[in-house]
Parts: C-alpha cells; structure tokens; sequence
C-alpha cells in the first residue's frame, strides 16, 4: 500500500488560523494539518502536522501509537520525560530530531517557553 497525498506546491502557511486542539491532547497544544491524514483505526495513511505547545503547557502520561512518527523542534524548548506535574525531564532546544517507531512509548511533554514541531506520521506500507 503506497503512501498518498495531494501534490501541493510551495505555499504560505498560515500561522493564526487553521489550528485546532488534538483529541486527547489539553488545551495549548494545537496541531496544523500541512497534508495527507492518519486513519489510525485501520493502520493506514500518512499525515504531515505542525504542532504547537503554548509556554508552560505540558502533557501528563507517556504517547504510544502504532505508526511511524518522525519530529523536528523547529522552534521553542521542549522537554522530554517530565512527571504528570510537569517536572523534571531533559530538555530539548530548536534544531533536534526524534525518529519513533511503532509502539515506542516517548513523553510526557512540556514546553517551558513554547514551541512548535515539524511532524510526520506514517503506517508501514503492507
């Protein structure tokens, strides 16, 4: 099963509008969907997100899914491994890279001064 998406050439990304709240994810952490989607419930598809995280925002229980996910911190701080109070876990600045294969357990997250992430979720082809 191949991976698809729309073609799309260069276009500006709008950075106030578009923006939406994750099932599961609090509030201040907002996902901007660039292309493709992720039908998680039959394991297929491959989606590309901006994600963002608003200053202090943090999440409380480690993520574990069954696709691929590689992310890029593009901008901000993001710490990794913090408690569900939002303390402790090492800290991450722009310009570094996680590549998680399925079943992976990884967080929980905070953001001390916000941040957003570069996103690609994919399934392995069948």
């Amino acid at each position: 099963m191949a991976v698809t998406k729309a073609h799309k050439e260069f276009f500006a990304v709008d950075f106030d509008d578009g923006w939406a709240t994750p099932t599961g994810y609090p509030d201040g952490i907002q996902e901007k969907i660039l292309s493709g989607a992720l039908d998680e419930a039959n394991g297929r598809g491959s989606r590309t997100r901006l994600l963002r995280f608003q200053p202090g925002v943090h999440t409380t229980v480690p993520f574990v899914h069954e696709h691929w996910e590689e992310v890029y911190l593009v901008s901000g701080d993001l710490t990794v491994g913090n408690d569900e109070n939002g303390n402790g876990g090492e800290p991450f600045e722009a310009n570094t890279y996680a590549c998680r294969p399925p079943g992976a357990p990884h967080g929980p997250f905070k953001s001390n001064n916000g941040c957003v992430l570069f996103e690609i979720h994919y399934f392995d082809p069948a």
